[in-house]
């Protein structure tokens, strides 16, 4: 009879219904640290977080173009984001919304949760369940919120990093911040995910322009540092677009320049380099071209391979000559 009993216990113990990281019905877990922001001078608004959970920026960050960011999180409620954003939406304010959103909610001492609206009002709200250290500071254009934290200096060590780095893009913004946060203790169990959104001012009804900044790290041992990395590589590539428009427009110069510094951010990126010397050649500037298609050549002749096919559909205009002039530069082996 006891050992039957001890059975017993020990399945209850192993139950699916029984989650001992999830207090409260069967919200996910995501302890973290997060900034909901707004740059000033273009009204883009932006929102950013890092925790030790397995993609955390699906459940955590949301936000809408010309309506507002939000930030749900510990013991997250996700119902949060589409529900602050409808809010806000409506011209309801942020710290409104989040009352609402709090009161309506029977798990809201377990909840922490940050709102910016289109204006730029913030509205932060940590439970008295939250486990510390956990805190928020709401400040003008933005808020910084942290739970589970080694210690309580995280998030007024977040809030220095985004007030000093003023007229910085507000993508690097939020990074700084998600740095200084980690630099101060960061979250106690370490690091897994991270995520960062930027949407525009206004909502044009087209989300992929008005997302301007939309990157996340699912699962990486320094995820910050490869959030970093993607957002150099996402910077290289709006130079890479511009450099597009500006040989649409005739403007060599401009379009030089932007090659230019989107290579400088991301040097070994051969396709960068390929299509910089393609815009070259179509702007008859095929002396400039070549030197940049023998180097690329030489590294992978597939590029090599792919440079007659773009005659078939005008994206290389040139005629014969120079065609066979850019086919008789050497090249190395293929790669895949």
């Amino acid at each position: 009879m006891i050992r039957s009993f001890f059975v017993a216990l020990c399945c209850m113990a192993i139950s699916p219904g029984i989650d001992a990281q999830r207090p409260y019905g069967n919200t996910p877990l995501a302890h973290t640290y997060s900034i909901v922001a707004i740059d000033s001078a273009t009204g883009d608004m932006g929102v950013a977080v890092q925790s030790h959970w397995f993609a955390t920026g699906t459940i955590v960050i949301w936000g809408e173009a010309g309506t507002g960011v939000v930030a749900t999180q510990s013991f997250v409620n996700p119902a949060f984001g589409p529900e602050g954003l409808e809010l806000m939406k409506k011209g309801i304010g942020a710290r409104e919304a989040l009352r609402q959103l709090i009161e309506a909610d029977e798990g809201r001492a377990f909840r922490q949760l940050a709102l910016l609206d289109a204006q730029g009002r913030s509205a932060a709200y940590t439970g008295e369940k939250c486990i510390e250290a956990a805190g928020h500071i709401e400040g003008k254009g933005f808020s910084v919120q942290a739970n589970l934290m080694e210690n309580a200096r995280v998030w007024p060590a977040m809030e220095a990093a985004f007030i000093n780095s003023t007229g910085k893009p507000l993508a690097e913004r939020l990074l700084l911040t998600l740095e200084a946060a980690e630099a101060a203790g960061g979250d106690i169990r370490g690091k897994q995910s991270a995520a960062l959104l930027v949407v525009a001012a206004k909502n044009t009804g087209k989300p992929w322009t008005d997302r301007k900044v939309d990157l996340r790290i699912d699962d990486h041992p320094t995820p910050l540092a490869e959030l970093r990395r993607l957002l150099k590589v996402h910077q290289a590539y709006g130079h890479m677009n511009a450099g597009d428009l500006a040989v649409e427009k005739g403007d060599i110069q401009a379009a030089r320049q932007e090659y230019g510094a989107a290579e400088k951010l991301f040097p070994d990126n051969l396709e960068m380099q390929y299509w910089h010397a393609i815009a070259l050649a179509n702007a008859g500037e095929i002396q400039s071209a070549l030197p940049i298609f023998k180097k690329i050549f030489l590294q992978d002749a597939n590029w090599k391979t792919l440079t007659p096919r773009l005659t078939k559909n005008g994206m290389l205009v040139i005629d014969e000559k120079n065609l066979k002039t850019i086919m008789e530069l050497p090249a190395g082996n293929k790669k895949k």
